[in-house]
């Protein structure tokens, strides 16, 4: 079993120098309303298959919290169980945290945000809102508008007339999109809310490209303003690089490297580097386009867009003070995403000079492809479970199957005269959004951070066939495994999840069925907001920056 750690000494870890991660265990939603300061949010749920990538070599010493130490101890349970060989458990959760008068903040990758907040405010970030901006598209003037958000948000919707610029590939593109403006044109840079939009104004802002602004709370200001956003927009094609604009970036990124401590490796110093990951946590980061980097990155680095990378850096190096090295092709985008990260406070950042050229100069070979990060213990989850095609999973939905009330409990299927004995009970393991977007008709929603706590209420007989699904089938696996672990004697699971149910031609049933509280799991983000909690949270994002005025 994990160890505990006090308040006291949790705190002092958070102000000391030394490698170790602290991972808040609850739902998206808890995180959001509280969470300690620094703490990086892994749901229960989703452990063994991010760990590999968040927290790469098992000695590092991992703290684990929640609300009262409860979902903590299984997930310590759980890690230990993986192999990593230093955890401990915040005794008391964030309930002793908070009565002992420690702090905590509201919010989702709020370090990232904060410092966004403070980089407006400290170097002045020229911004332009909704309304000023579409009197001045409304009179004719040039306006050019880049969305530095994920091609999958700016897809979804955009400002209308926004071209798709991800943030990582402003400075590098930026030189040849101007070909193509006149010089009194006017440069928008904008993304769903505040953060993106800051940072990307600023790297142009610092690289000296005039009559450049950011758009005022983004997508969301524009949908507050009452303006009409625009779905499913193509254009996506990112300019051809010329030399001219490979030098001015390149140039950019050796002054940042200069001006704000970033660390230059050649191969020689990137493979000592990669070396160390057998005694301590060393992030390796290409954060060119998801394309360049499945045609060819180098083994062992993980991908992970530029500009995501800063919008989500508690994400990206949870442990905390431990070396984080960024890669592209050259030198340009790796620099300008290494120098965000000093600037935000880490001390050992390192960008690989001449990136994957300089690699294979050095004599060394390319990966192609994604290759999807193993969920760690999952052959030993499979083999304590039964892996059922959806042909073989009964539901509500099948014209041979009655749905059998039982009082007080769960409800059971039969499958006319070949029916077993005791009927299955079918849960649903993933989030409450999940679960309403689409489920096997009958399944009961039990989140697998609550498995142990809720099972009985569904499912009191441990000798009732338990049938346990998800989405894509990765976090019911290792649920179905849990219950067999508790003692449940027929556990089956959904092979391939609801996604493979779906492409089986099953029908699904939506909504949030049977649940009879409001779940606390998700939280809407951009536009999916309601208009008063979208403005609560632009004020929310703009008030970080008042610390920060003079």
């Amino acid at each position: 079993m994990p160890t505990t750690i006090s308040p006291q000494d949790l705190d002092g870890l958070l102000k000391g120098s030394s490698p170790f991660a602290l991972i808040d265990v609850r739902e998206t939603g808890e995180y959001n309303n509280a969470h300690i300061p620094g703490a990086s949010l892994i749901p229960r749920r989703d452990l063994e298959a991010q760990m590999a990538d968040a927290v790469p070599h098992s000695a590092t010493p991992v703290v684990l919290c929640d609300d009262d130490a409860r979902r903590a101890t299984l997930a310590g349970a759980t890690l230990e169980g993986l192999g990593y060989s230093d955890v401990s458990v915040l005794d008391g959760g964030i309930n002793r945290w908070v009565t002992q008068e420690y702090p905590t903040e509201w919010g989702v990758n709020v370090p990232s945000k904060d410092f966004g907040e403070k980089v407006e405010v400290v170097h002045h970030v020229p911004e332009i809102d909704a309304v000023e901006l579409q009197e001045r598209i409304d009179s004719g003037e040039e306006i050019v508008i880049l969305d530095t958000r994920t091609p999958e948000e700016y897809q979804r919707l955009c400002i209308p007339g926004g071209r798709s610029v991800p943030g990582a590939e402003l400075a590098l593109r930026i030189t040849d999109i101007t070909r193509e403006m006149s010089d009194d044109a006017t440069v928008v840079i904008n993304c769903a809310g505040r953060t993106r939009s800051i940072i990307g104004t600023r790297v142009l802002q610092r690289m000296g490209l005039p009559n450049v602004v950011g758009l005022k709370n983004g997508t969301a200001g524009w949908s507050l303003a009452g303006y009409s956003l625009e779905s499913g927009a193509d254009r996506l094609e990112l300019p051809d690089l010329s030399e001219e604009g490979i030098a001015a970036a390149e140039a950019y990124a050796d002054r940042l490297a200069e001006e704000d401590g970033v660390q230059y490796i050649d191969a020689d110093g990137l493979q000592a580097l990669m070396a160390r990951r057998s005694d301590e946590t060393v992030y390796l980061v290409d954060v060119r386009t998801t394309e360049e980097y499945a045609a060819g990155h180098i083994p062992g680095f993980r991908w992970f867009a530029g500009g995501q990378a800063v919008q989500r850096s508690d994400e990206v190096a949870v442990v905390k003070n431990c070396p984080i090295v960024f890669c592209c092709d050259g030198r340009a985008r790796a620099t300008i995403t290494a120098s965000w990260y000093r600037q935000m406070g880490h001390e050992h950042v390192y960008a690989l000079h001449g990136g994957t050229g300089e690699w294979q100069r050095a004599g060394n070979s390319l990966e192609q492809g994604h290759s999807p990060t193993q969920a760690l213990g999952m052959d030993e989850a499979r083999s304590k479970i039964r892996m059922l095609a959806p042909s073989e999973v009964p539901s509500a939905a099948d014209a041979s199957i009655t749905l059998v009330g039982t009082s007080g409990g769960p409800a059971a299927y039969v499958r006319g005269a070949e029916a077993p004995a005791a009927d299955a009970v079918i849960i649903f393991v993933g989030t409450s959004q999940q679960f309403a977007e689409a489920h096997v008709p009958g399944s009961r929603w039990v989140p697998r951070g609550w498995l142990e706590a809720q099972i009985a209420g569904v499912a009191s007989d441990k000798a009732v066939p338990v049938v346990v699904t998800c989405v894509d089938g990765v976090a019911s696996t290792f649920a179905g495994a849990t219950l067999a672990d508790e003692g449940y004697a027929d556990v089956s699971v959904l092979e391939g999840g609801v996604n493979a149910w779906r492409q089986a031609g099953r029908d699904v049933e939506q909504g949030l069925s049977g649940v009879m509280s409001t779940p606390a799991d998700v939280v809407p983000a951009g536009t999916d907001r309601g208009y008063a909690d979208m403005m609560n949270y632009l004020r929310w994002e703009e008030e970080l920056g008042r610390k920060y005025e003079s």
